[in-house]
């Protein structure tokens, strides 16, 4: 065998045998399902004003745009304040549980139609960072992101553990959450609900079908054909899943580069200047007149960004160059967030970015972590280590898929 066919190989066997990148999907997971319940949190007083009945994007409207475009909301199957406020409720209490780890296959899809249901209930809110949210949502679904760092990993590990004592562990939280989700999802599909619209509900079917399968080849299938068939073509889904974030990633941001390069203040040096002038964008103003006080620090800045934004989707061949830039795009999201004020825009954009992180960094930050949490008060009665990693040439199996 020629040395590009073994290679071919050996790529196909890493791609179908292993999810890759376990840790920097579990910082994606945690990144994009925080940020939604910060900003949920944060507009809980405004919550009626911004996506309920008291919006000025009243119900009917809201309706007529949903028909036209074919976009998909819980927030229109039901009129009434109930309704409305049990929607929010359920999406801020996935946001939690996925980032948490807890059944990450069903809190993923529930964070999907939780995103989705506000976002398109009223399409005038947002600050760029809510597109990027809303296209992650759909990515996270394929992805298998509770390998680690999840509550999802610390299961699996004492199932591992009772198996090799020769127990069994029982899963009955996973096979009643299946079924009273696929109730309710027969119920609304019954229904009529929703109207017009067919990609999500599909997706929501074919998610519940295939949790179901997945269940049935591992617990009740002796051969092993059927499972690493299962296991690879889930692993397919969360290496293509990556792949696209990552794509999605390099294009937000070579667009953004190559549309700034045509902006005549962009290529004066006098960009930054102007946002930092606005009252929208200036929480701190004194913040924002030092920073816009120094011609030569907003030439730097205004620069500086355009040459990241379109360099890095050419960097990432060369690793050092790669995490160069990296520190960089995130130090620079960290500064819009306090200088204009935009804490969610650049929380998404970290997230998105995190999919670059090396897994070396990745796994001392872990270990900071575990070691600040050793000195809390208190302590669990029996940890339980995690998982090794699939990178590490182990699978790693939760039970039941939800």
């Amino acid at each position: 065998m020629s040395g590009a066919a073994l290679a071919v190989s050996r790529g196909v066997a890493r791609v179908t045998g292993t999810a890759l990148a376990p840790y920097q999907s579990a910082v994606i997971r945690i990144g994009f399902s925080a940020t939604w319940l910060l900003f949920l949190l944060r507009e809980l007083p405004h919550r009626r004003e911004l996506y309920g009945p008291d919006g000025p994007w009243n119900w009917d409207l809201a309706h007529q745009l949903v028909a036209d475009n074919g976009a998909f909301t819980a927030l229109l199957w039901f009129r009434g304040q109930f309704w409305f406020e049990t929607v929010y409720a359920l999406a801020a209490l996935s946001s939690l549980l996925l980032s948490l780890g807890w059944r990450t296959r069903t809190m993923s899809v529930l964070f999907l139609v939780g995103v989705l249901s506000l976002q398109n209930r009223s399409v005038f809110v947002g600050d760029g960072g809510d597109n990027v949210l809303h296209l992650m949502a759909i990515y996270l679904v394929f992805t298998r992101c509770g390998q680690v760092w999840s509550l999802d990993a610390r299961r699996a590990a004492r199932t591992t553990a009772a198996h090799a004592r020769g127990e069994r562990l029982p899963d009955r939280t996973g096979p009643v959450l299946w079924s009273v989700l696929g109730l309710v999802l027969a119920v609304i599909t019954a229904t009529g609900r929703p109207e017009g619209e067919w990609f999500v509900p599909v997706l929501l079917w074919a998610v519940w079908l295939a949790q179901g399968l997945y269940w049935l080849v591992g617990r009740h299938t002796e051969t092993p054909a059927p499972k690493i068939l299962a296991d690879v073509v889930a692993n397919v889904l969360h290496n293509g899943a990556l792949f696209v974030i990552a794509a999605e990633a390099c294009l937000i941001y070579a667009t953004a580069g190559w549309y700034k390069i045509q902006g005549s203040r962009w290529q004066d040096g006098t960009a930054v200047y102007y946002p930092l002038h606005l009252d929208y964008f200036s929480p701190w103003p004194a913040l924002a007149d030092l920073l816009a006080g120094s011609a030569v620090m907003v030439m730097l800045v205004t620069y500086g960004t355009v040459i990241v934004q379109v360099a890095f989707p050419f960097t990432l061949f060369n690793r050092r160059v790669k995490n160069v830039l990296l520190v960089a795009m995130m130090t620079e999201h960290a500064v819009i967030a306090v200088v204009l004020g935009l804490p969610f825009f650049s929380l998404a954009m970290i997230a998105t970015d995190a999919v670059f992180l090396p897994t070396s960094f990745l796994l001392r930050l872990g270990d900071l972590a575990a070691r600040a949490r050793a000195r809390l008060p208190w302590r669990p009665a029996r940890p339980v280590p995690e998982p090794r990693s699939p990178e590490d040439g182990e699978p790693v199996r939760v039970g039941f898929p939800a």
